[in-house]
Formats: structure tokens, sequence, C-alpha cells
């Protein structure tokens, strides 16, 4: 064995004779996760940057804005298909689902695939962003780390968020909102016990940014000063202006997105060629739309573009984004979505300061508070925005006017667009992640807790003997199973089954379930709701895979009440 071997060994060794203190197991490898997410995040934007110098660079030949963009996603649509499946899109609801539904496993393989796929197809000009893809490889980072000393899955669990908060703190020099992201959007829970990991990770990995890169924040902007009270109004109207762009966008998306699952499976590996040919024609006369545009969006926060550049910018932006976006390349919304605020805010404020001078502020401020009003539109988290834009600035006059527009733009998108975008995209994959109602209960007893397998009802076997075994058991509806997938539920005393009728043609299609990581509470009233003392527990990747059946009697004995479960060795 060699030194190193040994050395590796021995390090294995220390973290577990650690054992039991979880608590420093937890604190040491965070602060390891935030140098390491740090130092990579840093060579991403580095790589990426000069990568788009080389490939598109200003004032280069108008077929190279179509042929780069095309060529990259074509290059990369391939990989991203072949050996990459997971790596496409943002990276946010594949964090999530390794989180809630994998428990935090997230491979070495993912990690690498999102890093090279996403340094090529933005530098190829791509209108995509490279935040959310931060986000997946620092969760990844987190978990590869976590498994390599050998954690149990509660403790890699817990630091997928502390990856996720570095990669953010580095990819937009935000340390506070980057805990407050991880904490507000990837796991729903702003009273995490993880806070502390979380809070080490983004500023250890801000630290490393900095000793790097240098105190520079992501956009020079010019001081801000309100001019007039009245002046408020002005950021009510861009709220509603950036609400409505939000929804525009999150719906073109999601459709444009079902339009592309509808094609043939062989074609998945040549779909993104199809957004980057797109975005490709439309920079061949407008270049602003390639790339993720930080460059327009400081010169529309100078006030230094006109209102009819910046209107046309806000809608191609949303269009092209949508479209590469949808058709499967691999890159996020983050920064196009403070692309197209800049630029609804900078037309909103071109406008005001036109028509009343005396009491509107620079078309740049407006811009400024319209990134984080499109923020909080499409991506659902407010107080995130509002620090981020005041982290990016560091003017604490700009808050109010955040505040006023944030909260409208968030309270328009969500009255038209019920579902936030990431839970919207993890549907249209079939995985249902944990909403808002569900996410406070996580920390308490679950219904995997208590859950027992092999309470189920075979399709084939006759409904009539099904229904007289049935009558033994203290439990009065048991799932019905064919092939491992739960077809329905057999109630005892319902309607009386036909000669030679199966349990699978008897049973009631229409049926209520439960998530492995709910809360026993929500299963006892779904009981009551539906008049049944057992429900099956079904996966949220596919809510019609049985995981186990949770019974009341069950439930009841989890809580101390001692009443006896009924024994799945006597299953029908």
């Amino acid at each position: 064995m060699g030194i190193s071997s040994r050395r590796w060994t021995n390090l294995k060794t220390w973290f577990s004779s650690l054992g039991e203190r979880e608590s420093q197991v937890t604190l040491i490898l965070s602060l390891v996760i935030g140098a390491v997410v740090g130092l990579v995040v840093v060579a991403f934007i580095l790589l990426t940057g000069r990568l788009a110098a080389r490939m598109y660079p200003p004032g280069g030949a108008a077929w190279r804005r179509v042929l780069v963009p095309t060529a990259g996603a074509l290059f990369t649509g391939y990989l991203l298909a072949k050996y990459f499946s997971d790596a496409r899109g943002s990276g946010i609801p594949q964090t999530k689902a390794a989180l809630f539904i994998r428990d935090g496993y997230i491979s070495l393989r993912t990690v690498l695939g999102k890093f090279f796929c996403c340094s090529t197809s933005l530098a190829s000009g791509i209108a995509l962003g490279r935040e959310g893809p931060s986000v997946q490889i620092g969760a990844g980072i987190a978990s590869v780390l976590a498994r390599a000393f050998g954690l149990r899955r509660e403790q890699v669990r817990a630091l997928i968020p502390a990856g996720c908060a570095a990669a953010l703190a580095a990819a937009f020099n935000t340390p506070i909102a980057a805990v407050l992201f991880s904490l507000e959007e990837i796991l729903g829970d702003m009273h995490a016990p993880v806070l502390g990991s979380v809070v080490l990770s983004s500023a250890t990995s801000w630290m490393v940014l900095h000793l790097i890169l240098g105190d520079e924040p992501l956009f020079h902007v010019p001081a801000y000063q309100l001019l007039h009270p009245a002046e408020f109004g002005t950021y009510a109207v861009l709220g509603i202006a950036g609400g409505l762009g939000s929804v525009a966008f999150v719906k073109l998306l999601l459709k444009i997105r079902l339009w592309f699952r509808r094609f043939p499976k062989w074609s998945v590996w040549a779909q993104p060629a199809a957004g980057g040919l797109f975005v490709g024609l439309m920079g061949w006369k407008i270049p602003e739309v390639l790339g993720v545009g930080y460059d327009y969006v400081e010169r529309v926060l100078g006030g230094d573009m006109a209102v009819q550049t910046v209107a046309l910018l806000a809608g191609l932006k949303i269009v092209a984004t949508a479209a590469c976006y949808s058709s499967g390349n691999a890159g996020g919304i983050f920064g196009p979505s403070l692309f197209i605020g800049a630029m609804i805010g900078g037309g909103v404020g071109s406008v005001a300061h036109s028509l009343f001078p005396a009491y509107a502020a620079n078309p740049g401020a407006y811009a400024l508070v319209g990134m984080g009003t499109a923020f909080a539109g499409i991506v659902r988290t407010p107080l995130t925005s509002v620090i981020m834009i005041f982290e990016m600035t560091r003017d604490y006059s700009i808050i109010v006017p955040l505040m006023i527009s944030n909260l409208i733009s968030f309270f328009v998108s969500y009255r038209l667009q019920r579902e936030p975008i990431y839970e919207a995209l993890a549907h249209q994959e079939g995985v249902h992640l944990p909403a808002g109602e569900d996410r406070e209960h996580l920390a308490r007893m679950r219904a995997e807790d208590v859950m027992q397998t092999g309470l189920f009802v075979p399709a084939r076997m006759n409904a009539a003997a099904a229904r007289e075994r049935m009558s033994h058991s203290p439990l009065n509806a048991w799932p019905v199973v064919e092939g491992g997938r739960c077809v329905g539920m057999l109630r005892n005393g319902g309607a009386a089954a036909g000669e030679g009728q199966t349990a699978g043609e008897a049973a009631e299609a229409e049926f209520a379930f439960i998530y492995p990581d709910q809360p026993l509470s929500l299963a006892l009233e779904k009981m009551g709701q539906n008049h049944v003392n057992a429900l099956p527990v079904v996966s949220r990747a596919d809510s019609a895979q049985l995981l186990g059946t949770v019974s009341l009697p069950s439930v009841l004995e989890a809580y101390g009440v001692g009443v006896a479960t009924p024994d799945s060795s006597e299953a029908l």
C-alpha cells in the first residue's frame, strides 16, 4: 500500500472514529466542502468566460454567432444523452430530487458532466446561466465527499444544502443570499437545523472566491437615491410588469418543454441543437441575446440603453432562454432572469423618467430593482432576491423599493401561475417534490417510519376470496398490486364482486395515498377523509410504485397507544 493510500485510509478512520460526535464531522466537512466548491466554481467561471471569448469573440463574423451555439448544443446534447442524463437543465430540480428521494445521492459522473457540458454550452452562446448548474455541482461535491467518508444518509442529506450555499456564494458573490436560497428553496425550511453548516460552507466558499478573484462585485451600479415618495408608485408598476414578464417566461418554458417531450426518445441527443440553432439565428441579427448577457445588464444599469432596445431584449431573452432550456441544454435560469428583469426595469424606468423627470430616478435604478423583481417572480424566492440585490449593490437605500416590487411581482406570479417553476419541471418528469405544506413536517415522524411491506392483495386474486380473508383483518381496505405497482384499493364490504371477478377488476381506481416523507398526521387526515384505515405509501418519483402500507394500528402503535399492528406475514 502506498503512502497516499495509507493517508487516505487513516483519514477515513479518523472521521469514522468521531462516530457519535456528528457535530464535529459536520463542522469539518462544511469547511472542506466550502473550500472545494469555491475552487471548482471559480474554475467554472474562468473556464466559461475564456472559452466564450474564443468561441464567439465580440465583433466576430455573423456566421459564427449561428454556427457556434448550434455546434456546441449538438456536441453537449450527445454527451448529455449518452453519458450524463442527470446533468440536463439548471440542476435545481435534480438537486432537490436527490435530497428528498435519493437520500442525497449525486454521482461523481453527474458532477463532472455538469461542469464540462455547462462550460461548453454556455461558452458557445446558449442563452442560459451558470448559477443553477453551480448549485448542482456544489451539491454533488458535498454528496461525494460525505459518502467518501462513510457518513450515514441523514448526514449526507444534511450536507447537500451546504454544498448548494457554497456554490451560490461563489457564483453570485452573495454569501448571505446563498444561505437564504438553500433554506428557502432547496430545503423549504427557514428553521432547518443545518443552518450552521450552511453558513460555514457559504462563508468559506466566499473567502476562496475573494482570495482568487478579489473583492469584485458581479455588477457595478451607480449610487441609488429616492427622489420623491411618489416614486414608490412607479416601483409598484414595475412589480406588476415584472410579475407578468415572469409568468410569460415560466408558461412559455413549460409549454415548449412539453412539446419537446412528445418527440421520440431517439431524438433526445439532437434536441438541444434546435435551441442552439434558434438562439444562433436570433444572435445573427441581435448578438445581445447570446449567452447570459451580464455585459448588457451592466450597460442598462448605467442607463446606457434606449427604451426600445431594452423592451426588445426583454422579449427576445424570454423566448431564447425558454427555447434553450426546454430543448434540453445544460444551463440555468438565474442569470437570464436577472437579464430579463434588468431590461423590464430599464424600460419602465425610461418611460417614468421621460414622463416625470423630477419624480423618477435614472432608469438604471429601476433596472436594478427589476433584476430582483423578475427573480422573485420566476424563482419564487422573494426574501433571497431582496438580500441578493442588496449584497450586489451594498446600498441599503435600495431595500424598500426592492421589497415593494418583489412582493407585488411574487403575488402576480403566484396568482397567474400557482405552481413554482422548479416543482412544475419536476412534475413533467414524473417526480413529486415536497410542497410547502409538507416541508414543515419533514423533521417529525413520517410514513416511512411505520410503513409495512407485504400488506397488499395480488390483482389476479379472486375478489370474493380476497374479501373473505380480509374480513379477518383489522384493515378495511388493502392496496391491490400488479407487478409491484398499486392499481387500486379493495375495500372490505364494498360493492359485491361478480362471478370470477379479480381483485384488480373490483378495486377502486381512485384512491388516497401518501409519500414516504410525509407526516403521519397527514396520513391520519387522509384516512379520515376517505373512511379507510390503511393507505398505500408510494414513491415521489413514480406514484404507482408501492413502497409499503401505513395502517391505523401501526400509526397508533408508533404514537404509543399500544394497538397491535397487522402481521405482514399474513398478507393475502
